[in-house]
């Protein structure tokens, strides 16, 4: 959807949202992927699947994690339209293998444990980390990088919003 296309990456409660809510606030084109077309389904083959049945909740949380995916040529079908001048793509995906070369950038935004748990914590939930058992997911992936995309600019985001939209901003091109 844009002439420049970016991805706004990062584990539950990074600020992928505030950050995308303040892109659109400033007039810039934004698709909340994990909001508007991520499912459960096969990271290789795109195929929706079925929750398992799993004996322990860590399981099932674990596997939901690994299937939360992108319909690829949604993804694509939206990168190569241009009638923006700039998109920016926000959440999370476990195929984005299949179009991350696609983007001009993938932008990563990274906060320390105490600012993780403390948003984590705060939500409700309903919501994906206010349960105990996704925020030790998320508290894991967080430490271990291994979400993370190679070539990723990372970006500081326990700074005020204003200032984390800013700092993405400025790293792009028209």
């Amino acid at each position: 959807m844009g002439v420049r296309n970016y991805l706004i990456e990062g584990v539950s409660g990074a600020g992928k949202t505030t950050v995308a809510e303040e892109l659109q606030r400033r007039g810039y084109h934004v698709i909340h992927g994990d909001r508007k077309f991520a499912y459960y389904g096969d990271p290789e083959t795109g195929e929706p699947l079925d929750w398992p049945l799993y004996e322990s909740e860590a399981e099932t949380v674990a596997w939901g994690h690994r299937h939360w995916i992108w319909p690829v040529d949604k993804v694509k079908s939206l990168i190569a339209d241009q009638a923006n001048a700039m998109t920016f793509f926000c959440g999370g995906s476990r195929n984005r293998h299949h179009f991350i070369d696609l983007f001009d950038a993938v932008f990563v935004l990274e906060v320390d444990p105490g600012t993780l748990n403390r948003r984590l914590v705060a939500r409700p939930e309903d919501e994906f980390g206010g349960k105990p058992i996704e925020r030790e997911l998320t508290m894991r992936l967080q430490a271990t990088g291994e979400d993370v995309p190679n070539d990723a600019v990372r970006i500081d985001a326990t700074a005020p919003i204003a200032s984390v939209v800013d700092e993405v901003l400025s790293k792009c091109t028209v």
